[in-house]
């Protein structure tokens, strides 16, 4: 137990280290700047999740070939080109620095799949994997609350703010980086419980998606849904709340944020306790189902006058991230060593994450390009309540085909992924 609380503690603080690199520049309002009769900060957003989602593309096949040795060199370039590349946004005059919001996300896409790897194939995966999920939530509002003190309490400008924020996290990450170095490789015991964590070749790849596709397919569509709607709510949290009349609070977004991490992260790490892997694989559906359910049942409270804000936003996020972290930390961890498959998570999660940041762009464009004049908070309520709906649907044709398939699978042992 104490290796595994070390190992997702350092994985926590890693990621969450990241996000001091790509999530600051969205506690600043930029307010009155726009480019192309488009508001400024729009653009930033549009470029960054273009670079992150092309990061996420890349790493589809990177991910799934690196090799344990080159994991911590690895990480310190992909976040080094990317601090590099936010004084590229302080110096250079707006909006000719929009470009280097671009550059920024190209790299930090793949640093989830960089420090999964130290994780993943282990008996304490789940509680190691929630440990590090718990940084998507915390980790996000806490470097945006260290941006906004920045810019109210010691006047740095909203562009050298993302710069100097990363600057205060380059410690922690060399730390969290050496521990997770460090940790001891899977051993007996996990590899009978969870099957052999391997790179993957393209012959790999293409038999695994063969023997899986109907089901990758739902997991994909499921996710695509949950990503746009999950980093909508991430990326205009600001114009969200200055829509609901907290606008200029720097506390707001851990008020909310820190209490749904623990909550999703105990629920999530409750999975670990579940040895059975059909059994945790379906339980991980009721959870993305429930997550769903709940995101959309405090949306219809909220539309109806029922809640308030505050409860808006923190029901809807639980929902949104009970949902979100069991993909990130725990299902396809389940999958894999349900089907006994010689792989690794990465490649699969990178399918999923590449094609929900996708649609995550075309979100955002629709908003902007396609004429629609509402509020963020309007339509962060809209987007809710019809991407949730299908994905409470689409989770549950999933669940019924991985059923239906382990079912009628015979004689479960550690096979490639072509078996």
């Amino acid at each position: 137990m104490a290796i595994n609380l070390l190992a997702g503690g350092a994985a926590f603080l890693a990621y969450a280290s990241m996000y001091a690199f790509r999530k600051p520049f969205t506690a600043a309002a930029f307010e009155g700047m726009h480019f192309a009769g488009v508001d400024y900060k729009v653009w930033l957003v549009i470029a960054q999740v273009m670079g992150y989602m092309l990061s996420k593309v890349r790493g589809i096949t990177w991910i799934a070939e690196i090799q344990r040795q080159r994991r911590a060199r690895t990480l310190a370039g992909l976040i080094g080109f990317s601090w590099i590349a936010l004084l590229g946004f302080a110096l250079i005059p707006a909006p000719w620095n929009i470009p280097f919001l671009f550059l920024n996300g190209l790299p930090l896409g793949m640093v989830w799949g960089v420090i999964f790897g130290y994780l993943e194939g282990r008996r304490g995966t789940e509680l190691m994997g929630a440990l590090m999920c718990g940084s998507f939530i915390v980790g996000s509002g806490v470097v945006k609350s260290v941006g906004m003190w920045l810019m109210v309490g010691c006047h740095v400008t909203e562009f050298w703010m993302p710069f100097m924020t990363g600057l205060l996290f380059i410690l922690p990450l060399y730390v969290a980086t050496w521990i997770l170095e460090h940790l001891p490789a899977p051993d007996a015991a996990d590899i009978a419980a969870r099957s052999v964590r391997v790179p993957m070749d393209a012959a790999t790849r293409r038999a695994f998606l063969a023997r899986f596709l109907p089901g990758i397919a739902m997991i994909v569509m499921a996710y695509v849904a949950l990503t746009v709607t999950r980093d909508f709510r991430d990326n205009f949290a600001a114009e969200i709340w200055s829509d609901l009349g907290r606008g200029g609070d720097a506390s707001v977004f851990t008020e909310t944020e820190v209490p749904i991490a623990i909550a999703v992260l105990i629920i999530t790490a409750f999975t670990m306790i579940v040895r059975d892997n059909l059994k945790a694989l379906m339980l991980n559906h009721v959870l993305i189902f429930g997550g769903f359910a709940i995101a959309t049942f405090a949306t219809w409270l909220h539309n109806h006058g029922m809640i308030d804000p505050l409860g808006w936003i923190g029901f809807s996020g639980f929902g949104l991230y009970l949902a979100y972290v069991p993909y990130n930390a725990t299902f396809f961890e389940r999958m894999l060593a349900t089907f006994r498959v010689t792989g690794n998570v990465g490649f699969i999660m990178y399918i999923a994450d590449s094609s929900g940041y996708m649609g995550s762009v075309l979100v955002i464009l629709v908003k902007e390009f396609g004429g629609m004049h509402l509020s963020w908070a309007t339509f962060y309520a809209d987007t809710v309540m019809t991407l949730s709906s299908v994905g409470m649907l689409i989770t549950l044709l999933s669940a019924l085909y991985f059923h239906e398939k382990a079912r009628r699978a015979k004689g479960l042992v550690a096979v490639p992924a072509a078996a």
